[in-house]
């Protein structure tokens, strides 16, 4: 009950400051409240506050100086833009009007292809957790999906069984990401998709290819294959954008 609680504990502490780094409220080069600041304003022990600053160090959003205190990272010198957003698939369901459900199929853990270079830098050493579900709306399959997370960017995610609540939906809830990279192809569903999906091998489908970071950490990959007449992707733009 006891590391329960801790953990929750460091899981706010984390989401929190995180908030204030990704918002501005904390812009780059800001000094954050010393540990003995944030122990008081927490009520929590050195050692709790000190694990969520590794962590933010870990990933790149602070750095740590020695006798000086932890500062938000100065990000550098490039630009870049998500051309679209990253979807709760279960929400955007329920607003078109229809009810969604949500089928895990397979949860497992594994080392990571070595001929992966994605795979690579998400494990970090360690394993791999490795998720396939599926995704219905008015009880008819969608989409099919496989996602890797990494437990060395997102830890708590151990102690998630994903029965019931999409992993998608569950990281955009309790996970802050920074930056994210997608691929977008036209596939036609092979014969054990098609058998998923319930439809005929070669049948069209949209695929996204996803990477996500925290910082410098990549904390999951995925490939998303949907019916290609049931999404839609929608980048919006303006003068001056790329």
């Amino acid at each position: 009950m006891t590391g329960k609680k801790a953990q929750t504990l460091n899981q706010r502490i984390r989401a929190e400051l995180e908030s204030r780094i990704l918002s501005g409220e904390w812009p780059p080069g800001f000094r954050i409240p010393y540990e003995h600041e944030l122990m008081e304003q927490y009520g929590c022990s050195r050692m709790t506050v000190n694990k969520v600053l590794t962590a933010l160090a870990e990933s790149g959003m602070i750095e740590r100086r020695r006798r000086a205190g932890s500062f938000v990272a100065r990000q550098p010198p490039h630009l870049e833009q998500v051309a679209l957003e990253i979807p709760d698939i279960a929400m955007a369901v329920g607003a078109r009007g229809h009810v969604y459900s949500y089928q895990l199929l397979e949860r497992a853990y594994r080392h990571p292809q070595a001929q992966a270079e994605d795979e690579m830098a998400l494990s970090g050493g360690e394993q791999l957790l490795a998720i396939r579900c599926l995704h219905r709306a008015d009880g008819r399959p969608f989409a099919l999906e496989h996602r890797l997370i990494s437990p060395v960017g997102v830890p708590e995610v151990l102690d998630v069984d994903f029965n019931t609540t999409a992993p998608g939906s569950w990281l955009l809830q309790n996970v802050s990401w920074t930056r994210a990279q997608h691929r977008i192809s036209a596939w036609g569903a092979d014969a054990a998709a098609a058998a998923l999906l319930e439809v005929k091998p070669g049948t069209a489908c949209l695929v996204i290819d996803r990477l996500t970071w925290r910082g410098e950490q990549p904390i999951t990959c995925v490939r998303q294959m949907f019916l290609g007449d049931a999404w839609d992707l929608v980048a919006r733009f303006a003068p001056g954008t790329r």
